[in-house]
């Protein structure tokens, strides 16, 4: 199959059909889809695709951590995405199997040809208008109380993580800042600190990481030139604020799903305790 543009693939993200593939999840009973959500103050709204973990139905008195993703149409089903999965339900469910990591996953879909404002924090003189601090908003003060009402979730930071890539995982950065109260535990995967910078450094000054959050910062060697040096730096000043924090860096990782989906296993194990 022929590859879109390189940019559009990457970072865009435009509104695309699925193609007509057989779905690839690991138990189509354990994923719900909801209605879409509204988001206050951007007058649109999202769906949310929930992973339950193995256990769920015959422990009806335990509760779970959570994982909040982005992009979620890419994480469990290959039949919904465009660039490929991270096969987050099959991964999920080894580790519940081997190793006893029982977690409820939540993926927030992104918003297509909107994904380059409504994931970055700040204005960008070519994309527009940041809207990333309204969506995480959104994620605080309407998806993750719908959440832990409806599903046995452990509300408290330490058992609530959020998870992105690219885009997703400038947000992601975001959110552990802003929202630190909430987010105890985040995967920056690829971080676009490229779209600012200099705002991101302040935003980490000014808000730093509480000492227990737990952090993973990854960046593959084969994204763009500046991806390894810029996550690198970042790293090393999250690092000041928590012993919590760790760097990865694949050197013949390219900035695609099946990368993230690699490393997936790796961040999850530090956001965990290993």
């Amino acid at each position: 199959m022929r590859r879109r543009p390189l940019l559009n693939t990457l970072f865009l993200y435009p509104a695309l059909a699925a193609a007509q593939r057989p779905p690839s999840v690991a138990d189509a009973s354990r994923l719900i889809v909801t209605e879409p959500l509204p988001m206050p103050g951007l007058e649109r709204s999202r769906r949310l695709r929930i992973y339950l973990p193995p256990d769920y139905a015959g422990q009806p008195e335990r509760r779970y951590p959570v994982i909040y993703f982005h992009d979620g149409q890419n994480v469990f089903d290959d039949a919904t995405s465009y660039a490929g999965e991270w096969g987050a339900d099959e991964l999920l469910d080894r580790l519940a199997r081997q190793q006893g990591l029982h977690v409820i996953a939540v993926a927030v879909d992104n918003g297509g040809e909107r994904r380059m404002t409504e994931l970055n924090p700040w204005d960008h003189e070519r994309f527009g208008k940041g809207e990333g601090f309204a969506y995480l908003r959104f994620l605080v003060e309407r998806v993750k109380p719908y959440v832990d009402l409806r599903w046995r979730t452990r509300p408290e930071a330490s058992s609530t993580a959020i998870v992105g890539s690219s885009m997703g995982g400038l947000i992601s950065f975001a959110a552990l800042h802003r929202h630190r109260e909430v987010f105890g535990l985040g995967g920056v995967l690829s971080p676009a600190f490229w779209v600012a910078p200099q705002q991101a450094q302040t935003l980490a000054e000014s808000e730093p990481l509480l000492a227990h959050q737990r952090v993973c910062v990854y960046a593959g060697g084969r994204e763009s030139r500046d991806m390894v040096p810029q996550a690198r730096r970042m790293a090393e000043l999250l690092r000041r604020q928590s012993d919590g924090v760790r760097f990865i860096e694949e050197p013949a990782a390219e900035h695609r799903e099946a990368a993230w989906r690699a490393v997936l296993p790796r961040v999850l194990a530090h956001l965990f305790n290993d």
